[in-house]
């Protein structure tokens, strides 16, 4: 009963934050359209240019336009998604802790990295997401992309934990705020890793593939699951990769951020 009724005030005051960013969508309705829109337009650049580059060679190392464009597809969805659900860690490194505005998380009766990540719901991020929806879309036929259960179920999976991939990496370098009080550059640093993400890892060299894949590993978040739908290959490496980095990523970002919240000394101007 305990727990139910715990489970019961989570939910509370998970819809308590869910409606008061509904509420400031209403009211700065210009600024989510603007925000949703200018991230469009931002990718439609992108893919653009693209097209251009491809006007002018019949392939990049080996890969067609269409698949390219599949992989870019991909890379836009799980980072959707952790910039939808999870966007309030930026907060965390940039001001949250350096302000003490952390003490708040410590009064409520829940986890405090549930509260910080419920708190913002980033709608703007609808734009990425429908972004990527579309490019899958006009890119599954001319891939030759076999759908059927397995498939669909290998992609929600790679899908998830590929979220996991960015919100770990967000995770672990936002809770390094608690030591140094400020940490947004140092995720920012990490998070421009991921545009190495949206092509195949085989133009780069050895340096920069080693880093994309095993060291900061963005490349299981697009490239290595994208490229077992379109070609096939080893899915214990391509889909079963994804899965290692998103969950160790998450559980080494989780234990940093509990360390962290050990560690935490209210600060302020």
């Amino acid at each position: 009963m305990k727990i139910l009724k715990k489970l019961r005030r989570v939910f509370r005051l998970h819809r308590i934050f869910i409606k008061q960013d509904l509420k400031r969508l209403m009211e700065y309705k210009i600024d989510f359209v603007t925000g949703a829109v200018a991230l469009l337009i931002a990718q439609g650049i992108n893919v653009f240019f693209l097209s251009i580059i491809f006007s002018q060679i019949p392939n990049l190392d080996g890969w067609a336009f269409e698949q390219i464009i599949f992989i870019y597809g991909f890379a836009l969805l799980p980072k959707a998604i952790d910039h939808l659900f999870t966007d309030n860690l930026w907060a965390i490194g940039h001001f949250i802790i350096r302000k003490g505005d952390f003490d708040k998380y410590l009064t409520r009766p829940i986890n405090t990295l549930f509260a910080v990540t419920v708190e913002k719901f980033q709608v703007d991020a609808f734009g990425e997401l429908i972004v990527g929806i579309l490019l899958l879309s006009v890119s599954v036929p001319s891939v030759n992309l076999s759908i059927n259960p397995l498939n669909i179920l290998l992609f929600v999976i790679a899908l998830v934990f590929a979220t996991l991939i960015y919100t770990g990496i967000k995770l672990i370098t936002s809770s390094v705020a608690f030591w140094t009080k400020r940490s947004g550059n140092i995720t920012y640093m990490f998070y421009m890793v991921n545009e190495f993400s949206k092509y195949p890892t085989t133009i780069y060299n050895r340096a920069v593939r080693a880093v994309v894949s095993y060291i900061i590993p963005f490349a299981f978040t697009a490239f290595f699951p994208a490229s077992y739908f379109i070609a096939g290959g080893n899915p214990w490496f391509n889909i079963g990769g994804t899965v290692i980095a998103g969950s160790v990523l998450m559980a080494l970002g989780i234990l940093v951020w509990h360390k962290g919240v050990s560690a935490y000394e209210s600060a302020g101007s």
